[in-house]
């Protein structure tokens, strides 16, 4: 019969493998279980700090800062958090609610106002860093009776059901036929290196208006009118954009 060797039998290179096997699984597991066990730890400092009271005095508001707005040609004077959008400032502060708060993330395009004639997101725009700038709302653009043409059109042209994106489509509107009129190429543009106003075709003038979202889908009618308004060069062509002869670019 062979006998089997015991513990004390190995030889000195079998237990010193076999205490290099354990001391290496006992590492291995403490590496795996260390983050859970620091989590742990972080989570109770962090739960002790919030219970821990708050010294008097101390305070986590910003100081409020000035800011100079001209917003439909009246010059405005406001103490404001500087985090504060020019959307919370329009609808908030100065009670212009006509521009609409949507997405508030730049997607939908129902906040857009012109800021020195150019259309922006005023969800985005921080209001302190546009002082000294004109702004013009849908306000600003016309009132009843006194409509601008762009406004007018939308009503001809029936280019609003629910009515709640129509304030930043008409703003947009607006600000795309200048941009046409001063030169300034879209992706859909024929030949960019042309200089010269832009023909607003139907494929212009989707691309120009993809920045605003209508989810009710008057986009037809929409078109159409910002077509009247442009010349009525939308439904003619090869439905591609090209630019007129004019020389020169517009300063």
């Amino acid at each position: 019969m062979v006998e089997q060797e015991g513990p004390d039998d190995l030889p000195a290179g079998g237990t010193a493998r076999r205490r290099f096997l354990l001391e290496a699984g006992a590492l291995a597991g403490g590496a795996a279980v260390a983050p859970y066990l620091h989590g742990a730890d972080v989570a109770q400092r962090v739960d002790a700090g919030a219970a821990a009271p708050v010294p008097a005095g101390s305070t986590t508001a910003v100081a409020p800062m000035r800011a100079r707005l001209t917003v439909n040609g009246a010059l405005r004077e406001l103490e404001l958090d500087p985090r504060t959008t020019l959307l919370d400032v329009l609808r908030e502060h100065l009670r212009l609610t006509g521009t609409k708060k949507g997405c508030d993330r730049g997607q939908c395009g129902a906040c857009t106002v012109l800021v020195d004639g150019r259309r922006v997101n005023a969800c985005l725009s921080l209001a302190l860093s546009l002082d000294g700038r004109e702004i013009t709302t849908i306000e600003g653009l016309g009132q009843p009776g006194n409509l601008h043409p762009m406004q007018q059109a939308f009503v001809a042209h029936d280019a609003y059901q629910c009515g709640y994106c129509t304030p930043g489509q008409v703003c947009s509107a607006v600000a795309l036929v200048r941009e046409a009129e001063a030169g300034n190429a879209s992706a859909v543009t024929r030949d960019v290196r042309s200089t010269g106003p832009v023909r607003l075709t139907a494929d212009e003038i989707r691309e120009r208006m993809s920045g605003n979202i209508c989810r009710c889908g008057a986009y037809v009618n929409i078109v159409a009118a910002v077509d009247s308004v442009a010349g009525g060069s939308a439904g003619r062509g090869s439905g591609r954009s090209g630019r007129t002869g004019r020389p020169g670019r517009p300063s």
